[in-house]
């Protein structure tokens, strides 16, 4: 058996096909799932083991209870916490001092046993849920899934309108996972070249709002009708994984931190980078200055967001 140990802490909606498509992927050779509703991740264990005798892969699985029981693995994907919910109008925002309570109990009952671990953090609010992460871990490579999904959800759309193959479109969205979200519109190409000239080339009509509006808003359909959303979240989440995992230094859109003039500490928010083991190379410099302005609009919004929460929370037992 080779591979990474990766562990997978919370496997609601978004963690257990988060799990299941790093599982097919091949990235791990052990694979930790938990959770705290009992019985859960044992039965979750259960399902996926019978999906590796379909696959014949050779992966050691592990259903635990407790975030203590989480050691000595290599990544670390934090998806435990309260979801939106269908119906309610809410913003990811409106999750956050429920979700850090959870979130710094698995910073610190993690970190200790996992000296090596590189986190992956995708509880909503994200960015500010990374802040508090790493504030209570302490860990050295804490990132925030941040803006990938929407990158991807955008694309997709983008290909859609034009008529083209979605891997004949490329572009990123930037600032937070959330309403402060930013299409970077100087990274955006179709067939190479920019999209409105690609359009008018084809005569197609062409909407940047209609995109922005689609990137902000298809989350709510999808729960709405379906109660939450899985796959999207868990292709995103896996595309983050093996970048970490096999060094590939592809450019994703994922919250680091960032320091900006103005606010106290770094930031997680999110810029393309070359992610690998480590993070590399960033764009925020080639970003026209529209487009740094509207990340750093979305970093101050997501330490707001950080601080009211740290306010918020009580000193540890």
């Amino acid at each position: 058996m080779t591979g990474l140990h990766i562990a997978q802490i919370g496997t609601g909606r978004v963690g257990r096909p988060t799990a299941y498509t790093i599982m097919c992927s091949g990235l791990a050779g052990k694979l930790t799932v938990c959770d705290t509703k009992p019985g859960l991740a044992k039965a979750f264990g259960e399902e996926l083991h019978h999906a590796t005798t379909s696959l014949g892969t050779d992966i050691e699985i592990i259903g635990c209870e407790r975030d203590e029981e989480v050691q000595g693995a290599d990544i670390i994907l934090v998806s435990a916490g309260e979801p939106r919910l269908p119906g309610v109008q809410m913003s990811r925002r409106d999750l956050a001092l429920k979700n850090a309570i959870i979130v710094r109990h698995i910073a610190e009952a993690t970190a200790p046993r996992n000296p090596k671990a590189k986190y992956v953090v995708i509880t909503n609010p994200v960015d500010a849920m990374a802040m508090i992460f790493k504030k209570y871990s302490g860990a050295e490579f804490v990132i925030s899934t941040g803006t990938n999904l929407e990158s991807l959800r955008f694309r997709s759309k983008l290909a859609r309108n034009l008529g083209m193959p979605v891997n004949r479109v490329q572009g990123w969205v930037g600032g937070e996972h959330g309403d402060a979200a930013v299409i970077l519109w100087s990274t955006v190409k179709a067939n190479n070249v920019s999209v409105e000239g690609y359009a008018a080339s084809k005569e197609i009509n062409f909407s940047r709002n209609e995109l922005e509006k689609y990137m902000k808003e298809i989350s709510r359909l999808i729960i709405d009708n379906i109660g939450g959303t899985e796959y999207g979240p868990a292709a995103s989440f896996r595309d983050i994984v093996r970048a970490i995992a096999r060094d590939t230094r592809e450019t994703l859109c994922v919250a680091t931190p960032w320091k900006f003039e103005g606010l106290p500490e770094p930031v997680h928010v999110s810029v393309p980078l070359k992610l690998g083991g480590a993070v590399d190379a960033n764009f925020f410099e080639n970003l026209i200055e529209e487009e740094r302005k509207g990340v750093e609009n979305a970093a101050k919004a997501i330490y707001a967001t950080y601080k009211e929460t740290l306010e918020g929370l009580a000193p540890p037992k």
